[in-house]
């Protein structure tokens, strides 16, 4: 049984108010997982399926091509885990093979086969997946936590006189293309476009492929480049690497790094701060020392993974799944988001989860996201550098207001509008010294890993941050932002 002939076992005759989920199913009564109606509220639509279907459901993506959303945690571990029957290489997709998947097709971008580790399996994706590994592994630890601390610095003198600021626009999107393009070897001023670009590529819009064609171009540029000019940096190690990647093979190694990492990068960061600012439990347990900030973080990875779904397996074989029969060529979207609400791993969903990290945020198995610990890092240094600039900092707008646009794989924020008193901007020579790196940073020197546990705060509550003075940690700010609320 294929998506598709689930048509006949859904019912279709459900009158729903506009923008409810119930209006995301087509003909016959499969849900799509595109346009407005899907979009308006995802998870919404996720649980329904989970009611009529289980823990896998038909689903259609764009272009009403059929797919299996898979709901249950147990049963995404199950996939990531056993590439024999659901493999990574997009090639095994019977619709890409019968010519459905056109060039032009907004998913093209994001599914047709490209020689990376993310499109393969078994020997060949060790190697390329070993030559990122030991790439990233070469990266000095405190100096990524430094560059993090500077361009959050940057970022924050950009709009710390005015008591107001969109940290969407004006912070979480840029700081993780700032530090990328650092981390890659590329010119800083590449980030603005690049972040345009590689946020428009994965939305599946009509401009996703020329966004992907501009990405290509500037990665192609970058590897010209560092042939003629090697430096310590993500791809020179890639092109030095004894696996003998070829230009190709680097380049759209870069493009999976850039792109992976930004938009699950940003998203987290919005979403930790949107938290840490709306939620009493969190700013409580923040000023208590009951929680760290990279608690924080782990939570909103439980709660609103940056990918709320990734596209994808194509089944081998045909085979069972959750009692539904998966045929030979059907495409599979992993369902991380409604994966972590399930109430077979989490019963409940109010509970803190400190500590815990076995959510799905990154994915499982061997294709398990391997910059995760970077993401975290861009996120809790770059929040805890934001914090301790603007110590006072509180929305704009009251959080029933916040409005969210989503895609066929992410959540985001449109904006976050926060207001704080006005500061001046950091000396020059302040920012990014190794004395003004972040409470993380001093803690674990030679880590990405977050700190752990919660931080001395017997030096009382302190005075708003003035670029004459030290900066104090991100919890004796909260502490004493938390007591004059």
């Amino acid at each position: 049984m294929t998506p598709r002939d689930e048509h006949s076992r859904a019912d279709s005759a459900t009158v729903a108010p506009p923008q409810c989920p119930a209006h995301a199913y087509g003909e016959g009564g499969i849900a799509r997982l595109y346009g407005p109606a899907a979009e308006a509220d995802p998870m919404g639509l996720y649980e329904q399926l989970r009611d009529r279907h289980g823990a896998v459901a038909p689903v259609l993506l764009h272009g009403d091509l059929p797919a299996w959303l898979i709901l249950g945690y147990r049963e995404n571990l199950d996939v990531t885990r056993t590439p024999s029957r659901f493999s990574r290489d997009s090639r095994n997709w019977r619709d890409m093979r019968e010519g459905k998947l056109t060039p032009d097709h907004p998913l093209a971008p994001i599914s047709t086969w490209q020689p990376i580790c993310a499109f393969a399996d078994g020997q060949v994706h060790e190697r390329w997946r070993g030559a990122i590994n030991d790439a990233m592994g070469r990266f000095d630890r405190r100096g990524v936590r430094r560059h993090i601390t500077r361009f959050a610095n940057q970022l924050v003198d950009g709009f710390c006189t005015t008591g107001k600021a969109d940290l969407v626009h004006e912070f979480a999107e840029h700081l993780p293309m700032l530090v990328l393009t650092q981390l890659l070897g590329m010119p800083e001023e590449y980030g603005p476009q690049l972040v345009k670009a590689a946020r428009d590529m994965i939305k599946g819009t009509e401009t996703a492929v020329a966004s992907n064609a501009y990405v290509q171009e500037t990665l192609r540029k970058l590897v010209v480049r560092k042939h003629a000019d090697p430096g310590p940096d993500f791809t020179s190690w890639l092109l030095e690497h004894p696996a003998k990647l070829s230009d190709e093979e680097v380049q759209q190694h870069l493009r999976l790094v850039l792109i992976a990492a930004f938009e699950t990068t940003a998203n987290l960061i919005a979403n930790t701060v949107r938290m840490v600012l709306s939620d009493p439990r969190c700013r409580a347990n923040l000023a208590g020392g009951h929680m760290t900030l990279p608690d924080a973080v782990e939570q909103v990875l439980w709660d609103e993974p940056p990918f709320t779904t990734i596209l994808g397996r194509w089944a081998t074989q045909d085979t069972e799944l959750a009692g539904q029969k998966i045929k030979a060529g059907d495409a599979l979207v992993l369902g991380l988001a409604a994966a972590n609400v399930d109430t077979a791993i989490r019963p409940d969903p109010t509970a803190p989860v400190h500590g815990n990290r076995s959510h799905l945020a990154f994915s499982g198995g061997a294709h398990e996201c391997p910059g995760q610990d970077i993401g975290r890092a861009i996120a809790d240094t770059g929040i805890d550098a934001l914090l301790n600039r603007l110590p006072d900092i509180r929305l704009a707008v009251a959080e029933s207001e916040l409005n969210w646009i989503s895609s066929l794989m992410s959540r985001h924020l449109v904006a976050l509008p926060v207001q704080f008193t006005p500061q001046h901007p950091q000396p020059p020579e302040e920012s990014g010294l190794p004395a003004q790196s972040t409470a993380a940073d001093r803690s674990e020197p030679d880590s990405l890993e977050p700190q752990t546990s919660a931080p001395d705060r017997s030096a009382g509550i302190p005075a708003p941050a003035k670029p004459s003075r030290p900066r104090t940690s991100v919890w004796k700010s909260l502490t004493g932002w938390f007591r004059r609320r």
